[in-house]
């Protein structure tokens, strides 16, 4: 089973950035796609970003290109790295790890984009 946490996260001004970490452990880290959710106050949660196992990755429109998603096989670790902030951005951003018969969560980070 994989155990998944997230670390980053904070309060950073409109315009800064801050990179997301997703630490993977308890499984083999490289045959799992990942992917990158994020949910704000009263909305469901959303798909921002995905990365394959074979480093195909995948974003939501209001990302792309501000927004980048990679891994470190080898520290069993997933990266969002997030430039151009917005306030719309502000939400809990948590990763997820899944392979075809399971789904696993991390616990979240909190992001706030705010002067």
């Amino acid at each position: 089973q994989l155990q998944l946490v997230e670390s980053g996260g904070g309060l950073v001004q409109p315009g800064g950035s801050l990179r997301l970490s997703c630490a993977a452990s308890g499984g083999t880290f490289s045959i799992y796609s990942m992917d990158w959710y994020r949910q704000a106050p009263g909305k469901q949660r959303e798909l921002v970003a995905t990365i394959s196992n074979g480093g195909t990755t995948n974003y939501a429109d209001s990302v792309k290109g501000r927004f980048t998603i990679s891994r470190d096989n080898a520290k069993n670790t997933v990266y969002l790295q997030m430039n151009s902030l917005k306030p719309e951005d502000t939400a809990v951003y948590y990763c997820n790890g899944r392979v075809r018969y399971a789904s696993y969560w991390g616990q979240g980070t909190q992001v706030t984009v705010s002067s």
